[in-house]
């Protein structure tokens, strides 16, 4: 199957900036999908507002393009109402962790059978470079000209302790391992989370002086390892990749299809 046949090209070109991560990630999600033979008709992507939600636009699935923060709740809805559909939600810093916080958290939980994607680029791109929950301390933003004091989340940790029962870290440095554990994610029976980090040289890069795609790029593949290296031991600054959580337990709507049934049967008996 061509790989246009899971592209919208009427909205080409793409509203990215000139080296930025999300489109490779765009792209590998769409190689995914064509190497995995998934049904568009069968897959439905949910995002809320930012950089990374444009992906919903430009992907021929059923789409879903959101309100801020609420990507979760919404694809919670389609997801008990039509349990046989794949559900990709791609997530920014803001839709995942900030308004969207108590979303992820509670999805986690409930572990319905979703993939989240969260495209971590440490700013808010699309709305001017504000800092984020993902920033961390030290950074430089337009709304920290004198560096933000905010500790950072760990998406790996958050989501573990939430309860998601497949976890995992990639970059968009590492292009490979980004398809394997897209396809890990997207197979798993349960609510899965593989973070991604994205260089945001327009934003996150020139306001940090951190140089331009490339030299952010070069950052990612410095400065992670993978899960287990002997690295980590030796320089506690280096971020480990990996699956962290990969695990079974019983996926929220086949419950709550019991749920269901059981109901259905005590109102035929006592019809």
């Amino acid at each position: 199957m061509s790989s246009d046949r899971f592209i919208r090209e009427r909205f080409f070109p793409q509203i990215w900036c000139p080296g930025c991560g999300h489109g490779t990630i765009l792209n590998n999600l769409v190689r995914v999908a064509r190497e995995m033979g998934l049904d568009p008709e069968k897959v439905c992507t949910v995002s809320g507002i930012g950089c990374s939600a444009r992906i919903s636009g430009y992907l021929d699935f059923h789409t879903m393009h959101t309100l801020h923060g609420r990507a979760l709740a919404f694809a919670t809805g389609v997801k008990l109402a039509r349990p046989e559909l794949t559900v990709l939600v791609p997530m920014g810093d803001g839709d995942a962790l900030a308004i969207g916080g108590n979303h992820f958290i509670h999805a986690a939980r409930r572990n319905i059978n979703m993939t989240v994607f969260v495209m971590n680029n440490r700013i808010y791109g699309m709305t001017g470079g504000q800092y984020s929950p993902l920033s961390g301390t030290g950074v430089l933003a337009t709304t920290a000209p004198y560096r933000s004091i905010d500790r950072d989340f760990d998406v790996v940790k958050l989501a573990m302790g939430a309860g998601a029962t497949f976890v995992a870290r990639t970059t968009a440095y590492h292009v490979q391992e980004m398809a394997k554990l897209m396809k890990k994610a997207i197979s798993h029976k349960g609510f899965a989370v593989l973070e991604i980090l994205s260089q945001c040289p327009t934003y996150f890069g020139r306001k940090n002086k951190l140089g331009g795609p490339v030299q952010m790029l070069e950052y990612f593949k410095e400065k992670t390892v993978p899960l287990g290296s002997d690295k980590l031991n030796q320089d506690p600054t280096l971020i480990p990749r990996g699956i962290f959580v990969e695990e079974t337990i019983p996926e929220y709507c086949d419950e709550y299809a019991k749920i269901v049934a059981l109901a259905q049967e005590g109102a035929r008996k006592r019809g």
